[in-house]
């Protein structure tokens, strides 16, 4: 039974390498459209699927460049917990550690339609849906139709408007000399410049 009184609240995790205007979309379609009263942008330390795939910048920086994206942005925020817990960061730790510590809250998984297809393989993903109502992010007014396991969770569908932006695309564009201005943030794009981050990356 979910206590009406609870604070609503939203996490939408990511690596951030670097975040952008999509991640703010997301944000704020399921801040507005499930009612939350704050969305925490999560920053992993270790994101133990993507080891391997490529050099993942510091985590600090990724957290420094989450923060200003959303600075001045009412209801959301950048949280480093998963980076002060150190080692390969599991969704299911966060949850737990969230709710051990505020008993009242209720917790919105924010992921993209995407993800959700991919959410069978994460770790102890039973609990993760036991511990969250999950709030799948399509990118159209189509509804995304929960995969096998997540049919007996709790799950909301919401809909941003389209944001064609990927951090590999800035990634690639910025390291081509391209302007990333229009995908993300002048403060990360300044962290960006200022740290010379992503480039000479293929």
């Amino acid at each position: 039974m979910t206590n009406a009184a609870a604070r609503r609240l939203g996490i939408l995790g990511g690596t951030f390498d670097p975040p952008h205007a999509g991640h703010v979309a997301a944000a704020l379609a399921a801040q507005t459209q499930v009612g939350l009263d704050e969305v925490i942008l999560m920053v992993a330390n270790e994101p133990w699927q993507k080891v391997g795939d490529r050099q993942v910048t510091p985590a600090q920086l990724r957290w420094e460049m989450t923060g200003a994206l959303v600075q001045g942005i009412s209801g959301l925020r950048a949280d480093d917990r998963e980076i002060r817990r150190g080692g390969p960061t599991f969704t299911v730790d966060t949850l737990e550690e969230i709710l051990a510590e505020q008993p009242d809250t209720e917790i919105f998984l924010i992921v993209g339609a995407d993800t959700a297809e991919r959410l069978e393989t994460w770790h102890r993903v039973l609990d993760v849906v036991r511990l969250s109502t999950i709030v799948i992010v399509n990118r159209d007014n189509s509804t995304n139709s929960a995969p096998g396991f997540l049919r007996e969770a709790r799950v909301l569908n919401v809909t941003m408007n389209p944001v064609d932006v990927s951090s590999s695309a800035i990634r690639e564009a910025f390291s081509r000399g391209e302007s990333i201005e229009a995908a993300t943030s002048p403060s990360v794009t300044s962290i960006i410049r200022d740290r010379s981050l992503y480039v000479g990356i293929q």
